[in-house]
């Protein structure tokens, strides 16, 4: 458990309209359901709420944004400073003229891809098949399905730690796979997206399509945190873990996929422990089998547990990678 420091943070933000938790669980809303707890959960109200807060916070005060969790793991220690989750203040919608969308950092991606497509917008289907929100969307540059979020956004709006609202363009967000350049630090508030007229029949029925291959070829009903590891340049992540014999590998109550090999599983009560142990696992069977170092693609977050050898232990395995990559 950490120091309970809510009520200096209230002290130092008279105006504060947003919500503050101590010591709040985070297994309880991230989709791996391992973790320890964040010393400070806060909700602000909007995004204004969200700059007053980052101004007045003191400058030593560690931040992290969380979305719906569903590609993050957190280790069990928990994690210091305030976790910041979007909540209700950035989560609409508007379906605006010529084939534009605006949607709030917090909504689902599902919820965007059904939104355009009952407003008769295509292009935007493939969030159907991306388990996050679009917060995560646009620090990742989302894909799936051949699209990924570079070929429909126009831009986005995002706060920077000092409390400044920042209105971006395409072309300010510098993506690349998985990957969007604007600082991590920034947190985005939300999203514009430009589609084409599309028949809103075709379009569910490419969604229903998307959606089904999910069901059959990813273990969507377990508790995961979706892909682990981005696919290398020129390679199928999967494939070369079940090259490595990695299949069905498994750390304490963690385990690879046996439908997908890119997906780590918790299905006998794991830890967050057990969870990194096992990927840092696969990476290096992977590197020792076919010379290929892997990237985590699902973000890590937060402190092991007291006492827990955890830390030394991805150590010894992190070296192996990269003595195997020299």
């Amino acid at each position: 458990m950490f120091d309970d420091i809510t009520s200096g943070l209230r002290a130092l933000m008279p105006e504060l309209r947003g919500r503050l938790i101590a010591n709040a669980s985070l297994a309880d809303i991230t989709w791996f359901r391992v973790g320890g707890p964040a010393q400070v959960l806060f909700t602000p109200a909007d995004e204004a709420d969200l700059a007053y807060f980052l101004k007045r916070k003191p400058r030593d005060l560690p931040v992290f944004v969380i979305g719906l969790g569903s590609n993050l793991l957190v280790r069990d220690g928990g994690v210091a400073g305030v976790v910041i989750r979007l909540g209700r203040g950035f989560g609409e919608i508007k379906v605006e003229e010529g084939g534009r969308l605006r949607a709030g950092t917090a909504v689902p991606d599902v919820k965007v891809a059904r939104a355009a497509a009952e407003a008769g917008i295509s292009g935007l289907a493939f969030y159907r098949g991306i388990p996050g929100s679009i917060g995560g969307a646009l620090r990742m540059n989302a894909g799936a399905h051949a699209r990924e979020t570079k070929d429909c956004l126009v831009g986005a709006r995002a706060v920077d730690p000092e409390g400044n609202v920042h209105v971006l363009t395409l072309a300010d967000m510098g993506f690349t796979y998985r990957h969007s350049a604007i600082p991590e630090t920034w947190i985005f508030t939300e999203a514009t997206y430009q589609g084409a007229p599309g028949d809103p029949a075709e379009i569910l029925k490419e969604m229903d399509e998307v959606a089904e291959y999910r069901e059959k070829n990813q273990p969507i009903k377990e508790r995961t945190g979706g892909s682990t590891f981005k696919n290398p340049p020129g390679y199928s992540a999967w494939k070369l873990v079940d090259e490595a014999g990695c299949r069905g590998l498994r750390v304490g109550g963690a385990k690879v996929s046996e439908m997908h090999c890119n997906f780590l599983i918790n299905d006998r009560q794991a830890s967050g422990e057990d969870v990194e142990r096992l990927g840092e696992t696969v990476r290096a069977r992977v590197q020792a089998k076919s010379g290929v170092t892997l990237s985590w693609e699902i973000i890590r977050v937060g402190n092991p547990r007291p006492g827990s050898s955890v830390g030394a232990v991805l150590a010894i395995l992190d070296n192996t990678v990269d003595q195997a990559q020299s």
